[in-house]
């Protein structure tokens, strides 16, 4: 097979690379209802090289949404369900003695995919969840002493339940920092819940997604074509300078004890420029960098209790902050 072409057929030309990335969408809905925001987010996130963390309560498909994603773009992928009990090795791997050998050799573990589904990742310890940390950051993991790099393209897709705290162990800053993006799966609409209902009662199994009709519509190929295009997209300087004033305006809110660190804005600007490339455009607006704002910046920042007892959420607070940052001309 010639290296430029992918088992999906694709040349990875970013004109072409863009048009099976946006048929990524409408290939998801065979199989997932309504979560066309959230099929964006991990697009744009794979476009920055970046891991997303999925926020919403059980059952809003958010598992079917990454093995999905995985099947569309021919993906491998592996779910890892974290409990009290996991042990890091469980995740990275580890060494294992081989008696016919009388050597160690090893085995990896379930984070060497592409994607990489961590479910409900805050029912487990915190020295479990900071072996996600490495791979996350590196994309590498070390056992032994030995580094042992991780496939291209490799994305972590976290999900957490937001209503349920019994159990759980809250991920820290400094690890809701590694993850480009946060989004919430809310709850479908009454008419996608019908479509949902309606797909079932007519045999649909969520558990075979072939047997939906879902196809590979893009591969890395075309991942890395749209990341080269994104890469040589325009930033003004005053786009630039926009980032900058919001994620500034985050550290001076009243209502928060923590603001968007520059991680944060380098991330904001990287959103917005994939995004930008998304829509048809080599030029990044204010509107995009509006655009991914929420989902960029609302698991970088941290709300005084006060404000949090008065009912405000760091949506809210990024919210005013976009209204009252001059937006550049």
């Amino acid at each position: 097979m010639d290296p430029t072409t992918d088992n999906a057929g694709n040349t990875g030309d970013p004109g072409t690379a863009r048009a099976a990335l946006e048929a990524l969408r409408a290939e998801i809905a065979k199989a997932v209802v309504g979560q066309d925001p959230a099929v964006t987010g991990l697009v744009v996130a794979l476009l920055c090289r970046g891991h997303v963390l999925l926020e919403g309560v059980p059952g809003v498909a958010k598992t079917l949404l990454v093995r999905a994603l995985a099947s569309a773009l021919e993906l491998d992928t592996k779910r890892v369900q974290f409990t009290p009990d996991l042990m890091p090795s469980d995740v990275t791997g580890s060494l294992v003695y081989d008696t016919r050998s009388a050597e160690f050799s090893f085995q990896p573990g379930p984070v060497f995919t592409n994607l990489l589904l961590a479910d409900e990742i805050n029912r487990t310890p915190p020295k479990t969840q900071s072996s996600l940390l490495e791979a996350m950051e590196e994309r590498q993991v070390t056992v032994d002493g030995t580094p042992r790099l991780l496939p291209e393209p490799f994305l972590v897709a976290a999900t957490q339940n937001p209503v349920e705290y019994e159990g759980t162990y809250p991920l820290p800053e400094a690890q809701l920092d590694r993850f480009l993006l946060k989004l919430t799966i809310p709850l479908p609409s009454r008419e996608d819940e019908i479509n949902v209902l309606t797909r079932h009662s007519e045999g649909f199994n969520p558990r075979d997604l072939h047997a939906a009709g879902l196809r590979p519509v893009a591969g890395p190929a075309d991942l890395e074509a749209a990341r080269a295009a994104v890469a040589k997209t325009t930033i003004s300087p005053e786009i630039t300078a926009y980032v900058v004033d919001i994620c500034r305006a985050t550290r001076e809110s009243p209502s928060l004890t923590l603001g968007v660190s520059p991680r944060g804005a380098t991330a904001l600007l990287a959103t917005a420029r994939a995004w930008a490339w998304l829509t048809g455009r080599d030029y990044v607006t204010p509107d995009d960098v509006k655009a991914l704002a929420l989902p960029t910046l609302r698991h970088r920042v941290q709300l005084r209790p006060e404000a949090e007892m008065e009912g405000v959420t760091a949506d809210s607070v990024i919210n005013a902050i976009l209204t009252h940052v001059p937006v550049p001309r």
